[in-house]
């Protein structure tokens, strides 16, 4: 295993669309949301066990969520989980995480991803990682995995490509687009050039530091400024206070975006970012009426097809007549919507904040 390989796991978003289970206190990286045992943030972990050696694997997260990390990672040692004050986005999340393994071993290649998504074929991510590491490593380029799209999703973002190619499949980046609408979306789908945005990134430590001072300045001044403090005892409270200073910016729209040195890896691995109910529901086990329960011990329906249910295990729950829903119990609090308008649960969360407080937040 090579001891330049490291891997930086991002861990701090609250997953609202997820509300009542993943709350602000206990978000959706640190449930079992699919029902297999472990949790999102234990998964991942497992996965760049294949790929690096373990105390080359980082988490970064908010500091409420140090002893959730702490718990859920036992291997993992105190110095390998950096906590955030504040929310700011993934550029400066990554900085932190890229400038303090560049300070230790300035030769690092490092893989960025999320601590949430699903990767069902792991053999397959574990070997476009490794061969993206490899690139990083010989070249001054920055590497983004790109999922071959099976439909015109207008949920993700999407990465256009040319036909100049590094070391063969890796190709150079011609656009970025958020979220496109569906018509767009069919266009992209049709003209065969475009992959999904996953979100993995693969850089050497040398790339992204010199990318940051390139495009993000300033950003890059917080965290250069900042190498005398690593891995001593006043990094935390260095900074939790320089981290507020920080712009509150993507990585993508901070430096992918601008550089020109940017390329894709086009990748199938069974990715999802299970970013809402629905993308639950299409890979959850169904019945044979297309309704699917986590967990099922006392969930009794009637009458009702293609539901999402989601309760506590202990809890008997009858359900009748009930034909495409979500229905889901948590921590005192019972969702019941259509299916088809799960995207008004973000407001549903900022409604209940308005009228009770954060109690149920």
């Amino acid at each position: 295993m090579n001891k330049n390989y490291y891997a930086i796991i991002m861990a701090g978003g609250i997953g609202s669309r997820f509300w009542p289970i993943s709350r602000t206190s206990h978000p959706k990286q640190f449930i079992d949301i699919l029902g297999t045992g472990k949790t999102l943030i234990q998964n991942t972990y497992d996965r760049f066990l294949k790929i690096c050696p373990k105390e080359n694997i980082y988490v970064v997260t908010n500091e409420i969520y140090t002893d959730l990390v702490k718990k859920q990672l036992p291997d993992m040692g105190d110095d390998q989980i950096l906590t955030e004050p504040v929310m700011r986005n993934t550029a400066p999340c990554i900085a932190y995480g890229s400038f303090r393994i560049e300070s230790m071993n300035p030769d690092a290649a490092i893989v960025v991803a999320p601590s949430d998504h699903l990767i069902l074929d792991e053999a397959a991510f574990v070997s476009a990682i490794e061969k993206s590491l490899k690139v990083a490593t010989e070249n001054n380029c920055l590497i983004t995995l790109g999922i071959k799209p099976s439909r015109p999703d207008t949920g993700y973002g999407y990465i256009q490509y040319t036909d100049n190619s590094l070391e063969n499949d890796f190709y150079k980046v011609k656009t970025f687009t958020e979220k496109p609408t569906l018509e767009i979306a069919k266009t992209f789908l049709q003209s065969g050039d475009f992959l999904w945005n996953a979100g993995i990134f693969v850089w050497s430590a040398r790339a992204i530091v010199h990318a940051f001072n390139q495009y993000l300045p300033d950003m890059h001044e917080i965290f250069a400024d900042s190498r005398p403090v690593y891995n001593t005892p006043e990094e935390r409270n260095h900074i939790h206070k320089t981290y507020q200073q920080c712009t509150n910016i993507s990585i993508d729209y901070g430096i992918m975006e601008k550089a020109n040195n940017v390329y894709v890896l086009p990748s199938e691995f069974g990715w999802s970012d299970l970013g809402t109910w629905a993308s639950i529901y299409d890979l959850a086990e169904k019945d044979y009426v297309g309704n699917a329960v986590i967990p099922a011990e006392k969930v009794i329906m009637y009458d009702s097809s293609n539901c999402m249910v989601n309760v506590p295990g202990e809890k008997l729950v009858i359900l009748q007549g009930l034909h495409d829903f979500i229905v889901v119990e948590a921590n005192n609090t019972l969702l019941i919507c259509p299916r088809d308008q799960e995207q008004n649960v973000k407001k549903v969360v900022a409604d209940v904040k308005q009228q009770f407080g954060t109690k149920y937040i």
